[in-house]
């Protein structure tokens, strides 16, 4: 017999149906009559026949006619809305996504999976997997590990030992033992009490990489779950049931607490849950409509499932994957923008580069000579000003490889920390099968990832810092020797005028939000976790200010691409005329004025593109550079003179007495 979850007002109902022949009206009124039954106003109304009302989908939020039949529109286990007329919307609904996400009603459960050990997972392949793109199981290894480590918890506990956290409070309760009666009680409280997060909820896919990352951790053996309890966690993951996470309220010590609390609480049928299926519902039907159970905790276990560093590690995960993918493509961006304002190759010579042999420098100059060498990819553009009489460009231009390069190496550093602790045991205490102890420690302290995201946010931030004064180059007339804000007719057309001030705006706001959050500490819980590392607002910010940089790097990307308008018929180099045709595929150029916020997002979501980004565009033509050792072109220009080797000492003293 199919059911279906219904949401009336502040409740959610579980309404069976016997014949799905029936309609949706059948569907709705049924939902009304249970939910009235149990109000002693009758739910305030005078029928339920009477009531007026729409019926949606959770998940999208569609409307539903009312005249077709259940079995045509809705499939077992839908969850539905009750929308009656005269109402407004219950504070506690929750819109079915909170802001963009790929985990839609259409998103089917990958075939391919990823095993975990606690060893060898990347915030490459965990991005991938808040992304829906792959499932989780665990390696025996990592499932004999957790049962060793169990079986010395359990131990404990029959013995009647005293052990922080197994059978004492927490915190600043730490010496109040508790009676072996309430130890399951004692976990159940912790998470409750500590499910005290504020602010929007996490997205779908970053709460689909929290609990992917806090499972990945209890694999390594040392936090004392069960085996049971684990892979009911991962089947939870599996099935996308996701618990609701506020995104504020962790300080990062000891670990994030209140975010993971609602992450486990969620698992325990409490509190709210999102699935592709559900949408946001409470967590208990979430659950049982994919047939699954909610956990039942067992000592330490709440404990096992909330001290970590795993919201601010997964959200660092993202930041340093979006600002590796940004800066790859801020090089392509840049060059094009320096051949749209006639720039020169000069100041990427390897002899330079090999004078001052930073990684990311030479990097980055290596990326230009290969998308600027008109000897290997002729350009037409940069023919046509050779031999003009400007001695060297601008800053923004010339000291590309000096500033991304940084950039490159910071993120480089970045990624290592945040691997690292992707594979950390964080929790406290930890459990030492093979010894037969647990030791209290500090793993649980966020300093190490609050540090990293704090430096990875001031370093990708000069990628937008730098790309605004370009913007500004492009627009200028007097700077770039093209139309006004790039538009013909300046005057009645402001072109690219407003595009450049929304650029200035984002890299003011990331002036702020570079600030390191991890320079803070307050002391909490009476003192007794007197230091902690402010991690969360490190993570959220970087992400933030990435995302800002990938915006202004849009701009510049739309600002060149019209640039090149105006220097036609004359052609840049092959991998920038790919660039350029991939960006007119989804923005034509700007003839006239039009709403350019549209197109913004357009190329933001271009250069977000896995499969179809600038860099998938331009980098095979990078490898292919590199691969063929190409011989380096030095063209001559004004800031190549050669000059004579000067006389020897002996050869000027001969010359001197000579006159």
């Amino acid at each position: 017999m199919p059911r279906f979850t219904v949401h009336v007002r502040d409740e959610w109902l579980t309404v069976p149906c016997k014949d799905a022949s029936y309609t949706v009206q059948w569907l709705g009124v049924e939902a009304l009559r249970r939910y009235a039954k149990n109000k002693p106003d009758n739910g305030g109304f005078s029928s339920v026949k009477e009531v007026r009302f729409s019926v949606r989908r959770c998940q999208g939020q569609g409307l539903l006619d009312a005249d077709d039949t259940i079995e045509d529109v809705l499939e077992d286990n839908d969850f539905i809305e009750i929308v009656i007329e005269g109402d407004t919307m219950p504070q506690d609904f929750i819109p079915s996504q909170p802001g963009a996400s790929y985990l839609t009603s259409s998103y089917r459960e990958p075939d391919e999976y990823i095993f975990l050990d606690g060893n060898h997972l990347t915030s490459k392949d965990l991005v991938n997997l808040g992304k829906g793109l792959y499932k989780i199981k665990l390696t025996p290894e990592a499932d004999n590990r957790v049962a060793q480590s169990r079986e010395l918890l359990e131990n404990i506990v029959k013995e009647n030992k005293v052990v922080y956290g197994i059978t004492t409070g927490f915190g600043k309760f730490a010496r109040t033992v508790i009676p072996n009666s309430k130890l399951k009680e004692l976990q159940e409280n912790l998470v409750r009490s500590h499910s005290a997060g504020v602010g929007k909820p996490l997205s779908p896919e970053r709460s689909r990489m929290l609990l992917a990352l806090r499972i990945n951790v209890l694999a390594k053996g040392y936090s004392g779950i069960s085996p049971a309890t684990l892979h009911q966690m991962v089947e939870a993951f599996n099935a996308s049931c996701l618990s609701y996470v506020p995104e504020k309220g962790t300080v990062g010590a000891s670990g994030d607490l209140a975010p993971l609390s609602h992450l486990a609480l969620g698992l325990m049928g409490e509190g709210k849950m999102w699935s592709p299926k559900s949408g946001w519902a409470d967590a208990k039907y979430v659950l049982e409509a994919h047939g699954l159970s909610p956990i039942s905790l067992k000592p330490k276990e709440g404990l096992a499932l909330i001290n970590g560093t795993q919201m601010i590690t997964s959200l660092g995960a993202e930041a340093v994957e979006r600002a590796q993918a940004i800066a790859r493509q801020a090089d392509i961006i840049a060059a094009l923008t320096l051949e749209v304002l006639k720039g020169t190759t000069k100041a990427f010579d390897s002899d330079i580069h090999e004078l001052r042999p930073h990684p990311g420098q030479k990097e980055v100059a290596f990326r230009f000579r290969s998308l600027l060498d008109s000897d290997h990819h002729p350009s037409e553009i940069a023919e046509s000003h050779r031999f003009c009489d400007r001695v060297q460009d601008a800053y923004t231009l010339r000291c590309c490889p000096q500033v991304h390069g940084v950039v490159n190496d910071t993120i480089a550093f970045v990624k290592n920390i945040i691997n690292t602790e992707i594979n950390s045991a964080t929790d406290n205490p930890m459990v030492f099968a093979e010894r037969g102890e647990t030791i209290s420690g500090g793993n649980f302290h966020g300093e190490y990832p609050a540090k990293a995201l704090d430096y990875l946010a001031i370093g990708v931030h000069e990628l937008a810092s730098i790309s605004e004064r370009r913007i500004e180059r492009l627009c200028n007339p007097s700077l770039s020797e093209l139309p006004a804000f790039l538009v013909s007719e300046g005057g009645l057309n402001s072109g690219f005028m407003i595009a450049h001030c929304t650029a200035a705006s984002l890299v003011s706001e990331n002036k702020v939000l570079c600030h390191p959050s991890s320079v803070d500490s307050l002391s909490t819980s009476a003192a007794t976790e007197d230091h902690v590392s402010m991690g969360g607002w490190a993570a959220r910010k970087a992400l933030k200010v990435v995302e800002h940089v990938e915006k202004v790097l849009s701009i510049e990307l739309l600002a060149a691409c019209q640039a090149m308008e105006f220097l036609r018929p004359l052609r840049t180099t092959t991998p920038l005329e790919k660039v350029y045709d991939l960006i007119r595929v989804v923005v034509k150029p700007w003839v006239k004025d039009r709403f350019m916020a549209p197109d913004i997002e357009a190329v933001h979501r271009l250069l977000l593109d896995q499969k179809a980004s600038v860099w998938q565009v331009a980098h095979p033509y990078i490898e292919k550079y590199s691969l063929e050792h190409i011989p380096e072109s030095r063209p001559v220009s004004p800031t190549a003179f050669v000059l004579e080797s000067p006389a020897s000492p002996r050869k000027r003293v001969r010359h001197e007495c000579d006159h």
